[in-house]
């Protein structure tokens, strides 16, 4: 008995052996305020470069509209209405994918365990979680892509009318 604890132990590398710097990410990633400050990181840089996008969509259709007052707004605004409907239709997939994830994978890992606690063997349990995987995935991205492009169609619908609004104003 006393070999087969020595021989399971052995199996697993004692924490001691473990480097410093993996003892320290370990620990870190862990934590749920790690988890969170990565989360606000990641939207900051995107709020940040689609803010910067929408002001630079913005200047060229000013510019258009300054340069050239005689000639209609209507391409030029729908030219920008379109480009800020993309934006906002991107940047709102990236949001609901950075929700969607933690959700699927929990939904994948709770059916692929209640398979496993009515008895499917292994065998069988592989090939379901591909199967599984494969049409969370399939279904994930069709309703991203509906949502990304309804976001947009409304975004470049109201973004055309106040683009042409403010630009019979001028």
């Amino acid at each position: 008995m006393a070999d087969s604890t020595n021989k399971l132990e052995d199996d697993q590398p004692p924490p001691s052996t473990a480097s410093p710097t993996y003892l320290i990410l370990l620990r870190l990633m862990s934590k749920r305020r790690t988890w969170v400050f990565l989360f606000l990181f990641v939207y900051t840089i995107l709020l940040s470069s689609s803010w910067n996008l929408l002001k630079s969509v913005l200047s060229w259709y000013d510019s258009t509209v300054t340069t050239s007052p005689s000639s209609s707004t209507g391409w030029p605004a729908i030219y920008a209405s379109v480009a800020l409907g993309v934006i906002f239709g991107l940047l709102s997939m990236a949001a609901a994918l950075a929700v969607a994830i933690p959700a699927t994978l929990v939904t994948w890992i709770s059916v692929l365990v209640l398979l496993t606690f009515f008895g499917k063997p292994r065998k069988s349990l592989v090939v379901e979680g591909k199967k599984l995987t494969a049409e969370i995935t399939r279904t994930v991205g069709k309703i991203l892509i509906k949502e990304g492009n309804l976001v947009a169609a409304v975004c470049a619908v109201l973004g055309y009318i106040l683009l042409v609004r403010n630009g019979g104003k001028d």
